[in-house]
This record gives C-alpha cells, structure tokens and sequence, in this order.
C-alpha cells in the first residue's frame, strides 16, 4: 500500500470525522464479532480510534455463549421460551456473574490494552436501566423489558473520557435484578442519549431480498417499508426484533441505525469513515 493511497483513505474520512466529532455512537456488540480474537480486536481498535478522532463511543453487549458454557459447567441446563432465556433464581445469580463480570471486564481490560480508556459498567450501576418484568401469559423468570434509562452514569464516563461498556442487567421497582434483552437495551440507551448512530453487529450482510443471495442487500430501509416488508417475508425470524430495535431507536431520536455485519473486520469503521458503507440503514 503506498503513501498515496494511505493519504487518500484519511482525505476520505476526514468529512466523516468532521460530521460526527463530538457526537454519540452507541454500538451493540455481538455475534461472531464476540467469538472470534481477530474480529474482537479489530471492533476495540475501531472504537478507540472512533474515540481518539473525537467521536463519543458506548458499547452495549451481551454474553450467550458465555453464559450458556457458564451453566454447562454447573450442570444446569439453558432453556429458551420464544427465543428468550427462561431466567430463574439460580439462572439470574449466572447471568449477573458471568454478563457483569467475566464478559464485561474482559471487553475492558481489551480496551485498556491496545491504549484506549474504558469503564465497565452494567444497568445496575447508578439505576441505569430501570425494567419490568416481562407480562403476559408466559413466565420468563427474572427475565424484563427496559422502562426507563438514567443516563447519568453513561455521560459522567464519557466527560471524564471514557468508553462505557456496559452489561444489560436492570432492576426492578422491587430491586430484582432483572435479564434483559442486549439489542433492545441498546436501543433504549442510544434513544436516551440522543446518539447521532446506533449500530447493531450481526453475523448477516443485513436485510437481503433474497436470504441466499447476499448481492440483494437493501441497504436503505424507511421506516413506513418496515411492515409491509415483513409481511412480505424479506424480513423475517430473527431479524424482525432487530428491525424493531433500529425503529424504536430511530422514533426516539437517533439520527441513524445500521445493521452491519461483525464478520467483516473493521466494519464500524468502514460504515462510519467511508463512502462505501455496510449493511442497511433503517431510518
């Protein structure tokens, strides 16, 4: 790579950096993106470079895997009602060790070792995330929905020049210590920060036309085409609550929300720094 095509990859950025410095990002870290070291330290490098060129960045995640290999290893078997963890007592005591202190100040210390600054927080932290449990007529556990989002804690790490990253545990008016969902809590907190982006790594392109084919990307979706492309089936199964969360962010404020893919290496950057862009914008 020579010293022209180097110069012309930051000329590129530059009006990209100039937009968004001094703005929010909030990034839902997940997927392979969480599975693999390489994919793993590029999505840090990306945020601390984000950072250090004056973007603001919080990274929301959450921990499947870990959690699942955590209950494994007690003996404990992982069960899933409609997609989500049934969370008992014993459940909720796992999920809180391994999302609030394994996976989060694991993401921290990876920060902290390419030369960035980070805060490991979780919703717990200064009744960040206020929830509920979750209604109806299935019993989830202690498993709730996000009502309400104290960005205090979120901000006060910004100011002193960190990057939040946060665990998705809330509690309750009864002070339980509730599992929430990651995408949705991200939703909530970019929403209350009034963040400029809200991206959500997958381990998909992003709404694709055709599901095999990835050359039918759609990489703009408004949010009056959302229903009638779900009842058409381009969006479909595990990518509708995903969709959602995108709309919910966006009526919330958010400038704009990207699904992109996390198998792509440094694709946060490529999305936010370049022409070229990843995956679909729902606006």
């Amino acid at each position: 790579m020579d010293s022209q095509f180097k110069a012309g990859i930051l000329i590129e950025a530059l009006p990209y950096i100039q937009e968004y410095y001094g703005k929010t990002v909030v990034v839902k870290y997940g997927g392979s993106a969480m599975q693999s070291d390489e994919l793993m330290d590029a999505v840090i490098r990306d945020m601390i470079l984000l950072k250090c060129v004056g973007i603001d960045v919080v990274m929301i995640h959450g921990g499947g895997p870990e959690i699942n290999e955590m209950l494994k290893k007690i003996g404990k078997e992982s069960k899933f009602i409609n997609g989500l963890r049934y969370t008992d007592k014993e459940t909720i005591d796992i999920v809180q060790m391994v999302l609030s202190g394994k996976v989060n100040k694991s993401l921290v210390s990876r920060i902290e070792n390419f030369g960035g600054r980070a805060l490991g927080l979780c919703g717990i932290d200064g009744n960040m995330l206020k929830a509920q449990r979750k209604g109806g007529d299935v019993d989830y556990g202690f498993v709730g929905d996000v009502v309400g989002v104290d960005t205090r804690p979120i901000t006060d790490a910004i100011d002193n020049g960190y990057i939040p990253v946060i665990a998705t545990l809330a509690k309750d008016d009864d002070g339980d210590i509730l599992n929430v969902n990651a995408d949705t809590a991200a939703a909530a907190i970019a929403a209350a920060l009034n963040a400029e982006k809200f991206i959500l790594l997958t381990d998909v392109k992003g709404v694709l036309h055709d599901p095999h084919d990835e050359s039918t990307l759609i990489s703009v979706i408004h949010g009056d085409e959302v229903q009638s492309l779900i009842d058409e089936g381009v969006i479909s199964g595990g990518m509708i609550p995903k969709i959602q969360c995108c709309m919910h962010a966006f009526n919330g404020g958010v400038r704009r929300t990207h699904i992109i893919d996390g198998r792509v290496p440094h694709s946060i950057l490529i999305e936010m720094l370049s022409d070229s862009g990843l995956g679909t914008m729902i606006c």
